[in-house]
């Protein structure tokens, strides 16, 4: 089915021509790149920096006037009928992982520049905003753009280096975007909230055979480095029984989280990576690191059934005569979705699909810094077999059409 054919199957008047340039703006900005033959946009750098200037010529060819910050955040303001109203904000991120795919983060970007130019005019002041960094690859720190837009720029984290050893003060410095920048921030209360359209990155619309849905909250997440020390030893001549195998030990536990989660709904939890030393065929493991994402939609659930693991990880590793310690890298709050504003996202959703309902995000969104200053929504689109962070990632068009759809009528609808 040609897409002027599935446009006109949902939409009336200024919809079809939207939903066109929509799909069109997603192939255009999916070949800004910074390494030819795959797509790669990090923090500054030079495919990001013209990702944002592209995407803010096509808000000023929509009506909406312009601003960028020196970090390379953009926004794009639509005033409305009354622009002394509180806005509404609306966006995501451009910039991404390294060979990645072309919708996590864009989609919600040009999705909402799609929905301003098919919904016509509204009372409020509507802010689109494409945030220079969320996936945090060059600094290892997430969300370096909504964090600025909430003034979350700390001394602190200008402190923090990329691997050449520059700091992200002087990276701003050096590199930012400061021709013709602004400063723009927002404080607790001064907007009517932040709606985020972003691929699920799952397979649960997949497996429903579901356009969209509602998010009702991202989880929390527990990042941790875990360290299991026993005693190196030959690996011929030791016997079985006078072993004390740290990588046995961590399998164990490994396979304990593992078990933790498939049998407690909501929680998920990931070994991605070890450490084994010495690290030799011929000797046995004296010592291993590995880390632990956890996440949950509730925060106290969450450090309830971490606890519980940890002190699992303590019965193993007594039993097995093994050295246990661990460091909590990094915890991040669960961040409830607006009731008021998920609900009016569902009212909108149910006229287009089958089934109204919400699930958690289990990855971070740039709502999340949103959240600390205003009630923040989110609508997830179905992703192919929930392949993200891949060139394989696809959003299909009839799924995009639908998404457009529902944001059109969401804006439609708020007062």
């Amino acid at each position: 089915m040609g897409l002027l054919h599935l446009s006109r199957e949902l939409t009336m008047d200024g919809f079809e021509p939207a939903l066109e340039r929509l799909l069109a703006r997603i192939e255009e900005l999916g070949a800004i790149t910074d390494t030819p033959g795959s797509l790669t946009r990090t923090f500054l750098s030079p495919a990001n920096l013209q990702a944002a200037r592209q995407v803010t010529a096509w808000m000023e060819a929509a009506g909406l006037k312009t601003e960028h910050a020196a970090g390379g955040t953009i926004r794009g303001i639509l005033p409305g009928k009354d622009p002394s109203l509180p806005p509404l904000l609306l966006g995501s991120h451009l910039d991404t992982v390294i060979d990645a795919g072309k919708y996590d983060g864009a989609l919600g970007v040009l999705i909402a520049l799609a929905a301003l130019e098919a919904a016509g005019p509204l009372d409020f002041p509507v802010h689109v905003l494409g945030f220079s960094d969320e996936e945090g690859v060059r600094f290892h720190a997430t969300y370096l753009g909504s964090r600025a837009c909430v003034g979350q720029l700390t001394d602190e984290m200008l402190a923090i280096r990329d691997a050449n050893g520059i700091s992200l003060g002087e990276a701003l410095e050096r590199e930012g975007w400061h021709e013709g920048a602004s400063s723009f921030s927002y404080e607790n209360s001064s907007s009517k909230g932040y709606v985020e359209v972003h691929i699920e990155q799952g397979r649960v619309l997949d497996e429903l055979k579901e356009a969209v849905c509602g998010v009702s909250a991202i989880c929390g997440q527990s990042r941790l480095s875990i360290k299991l020390l026993g005693q190196a030893d030959h690996a011929g001549t030791t016997p079985m029984p006078l072993r004390y195998d740290a990588l046995t030990g961590a399998a164990e536990c490994i396979l304990e989280a593992e078990s933790l989660a498939v049998y407690n709904e909501g929680l998920v939890a990931t070994v991605g990576k070890l450490d084994v030393k010495p690290g030799a065929s011929n000797a046995i493991p004296g010592e291993v690191k590995f880390t632990l994402d956890f996440r949950h939609p509730d925060d106290a659930k969450r450090e309830r059934l971490l606890a519980n693991l940890l002190e699992r990880f303590g019965v193993i590793t007594k039993r097995r005569k093994l050295q246990l310690s661990w460091d909590l890298v990094q915890s991040n709050a669960a961040v409830p979705c607006s009731e008021a504003l998920t609900g009016s996202l569902l009212d909108a959703l149910e006229k287009h699909v089958r089934a109204r309902f919400t699930i958690p995000s289990g990855a971070g969104h740039d709502a999340v810094m949103m959240s600390t200053v205003m009630p923040v929504a989110m609508l997830f689109v179905r992703c192919r077999a929930g392949l993200s962070h891949h060139p394989e990632e696809y959003a299909g068009p009839r799924d995009i059409a639908v998404a457009l759809r529902v944001l059109v009528d969401f804006l439609q609808s708020v007062r």
